[in-house]
């Protein structure tokens, strides 16, 4: 499917791969182009080695996403939905697999594939006008792109039963509440919160960071033993690596580490 680059804004500051959504007439709502579009552009994000860090939002001031694009998606049929689900699922799977810290900077509506493409990164930072859910179920439907799945692993089985079987829509208060954000910031500082918050994670060690992410995400699938092995395994394999020096080198010599990334 050919790629609509104008559904994404892309742009790198500071280390900072920001990539905006940028379908404001529709409240940013995913199409399929829009979701090819996120694919690649978190593929280049991973593959550029000037990036460290990178930040997913939605253009202008009402919405984070809104959900997928009910005109496109009533015409499909069950195949056809299928199809989309998988490429919502890979898409979203490349962020989730990102090596590098992703942070969702959630301006405002993160609804349907909104919230589960809020779910899929690492890090979920809201301004408090932000509103969330998991409304398919008023549509006939479930939630198809990792909602389901990832909810329930990030807020719990009951809580996320409660938010997806009545389709209730919650504040950014409520979403804190309950764990599905980390972070919670006026609307009128979100960007600069989550620049300075992305600034943070630059301090420290890239590899470090890529292998705490193996630790968790890989880990939290496995059964706890196997789990703590590769804990382990991982925690080893740092002290191999220059990052650990300089980073233990620092430390003794009280100054900032200067981390190379290997």
């Amino acid at each position: 499917m050919p790629q609509d680059e104008t559904n994404i804004l892309y742009a790198v500051t500071d280390r900072v791969a920001w990539i905006t959504v940028n379908r404001p007439d529709t409240l940013n709502a995913l199409n399929r182009a829009t979701v090819v579009a996120i694919a690649a552009a978190a593929g280049r994000a991973v593959s550029d080695p000037e990036v460290g860090v990178i930040v997913v939002t939605g253009a202008g001031d009402k919405a984070f996403v809104a959900g997928a694009d009910i005109t496109e998606m009533a015409s499909l049929d069950a195949l056809g939905a299928q199809r989309f689900a998988h490429e919502l699922d890979d898409s979203f799977g490349l962020l989730e697999a990102s090596p590098k810290p992703v942070v969702a900077a959630i301006n405002g509506f993160a609804l349907g594939g909104g919230c589960e493409l809020a779910l899929a990164c690492h890090v979920r930072i809201a301004s408090d006008t932000a509103k969330f859910g998991q409304p398919e179920v008023g549509l006939g439907l479930i939630p198809g792109a990792g909602g389901t799945q990832r909810l329930q692993r990030l807020i719990g089985r009951g809580r996320a039963l409660d938010l997806i079987l009545t389709g209730e829509v919650i504040d950014a208060a409520e979403a804190l509440r309950i764990g599905l954000i980390e972070r919670l910031t006026p609307a009128a500082t979100l960007h600069a919160f989550v620049t300075a918050y992305a600034a943070k994670l630059l301090t420290k060690s890239p590899l470090a960071q890529s292998r705490a992410l193996d630790a968790v995400l890989a880990g939290g699938e496995m059964a706890l033993p196997e789990a703590l092995r590769l804990e382990a395994s991982l925690f080893g394999l740092c002290f191999a690596s220059d990052d650990m020096r300089e980073g233990t080198r620092a430390f003794i010599e009280k100054r900032k580490p200067r981390f190379p990334g290997r």
